[in-house]
């Protein structure tokens, strides 16, 4: 296993983050306002200057709606980790209306 050093973590997460909040159309401001911290914080944990606590993480999470594998699938070097995330991700992109279907399907191989 490759050493992962804390700034690749940092600036991977900062990419992440900045992505999903251009995405969701909210300013570093705005963001400001709904995490509760400083703009200074938001734009030096973009820059990944800033490590990121886990509580204004998981803040970050449920306001910009990020699933936690986005965030660790860049360091997952586990093959079956990996084929369960390129799943979940195939069924991500499916429309709700598929991801139902999928779902009951799922629930009946599991009942078998």
């Amino acid at each position: 296993m490759n050493a992962i050093l804390k700034s690749d973590i940092d600036k991977n997460f900062g990419k992440i983050l900045r992505k999903f909040r251009l995405n969701s159309g909210l300013t570093q401001e705005q963001l400001s306002e709904k995490l509760g911290i400083s703009l200074k914080y938001i734009s030096r944990i973009e820059n990944g200057n800033n490590g990121v606590k886990t509580q204004t993480l998981i803040k970050y999470m449920n306001i910009l709606g990020i699933n936690p594998i986005i965030l660790y699938k860049e360091f997952i070097e586990n093959k079956e980790i990996l084929e369960e995330i390129e799943l979940y991700e195939k069924i991500n992109i499916l429309f709700n209306k598929n991801k139902v279907f999928i779902s009951s399907i799922i629930d009946l191989l599991n009942k078998s």
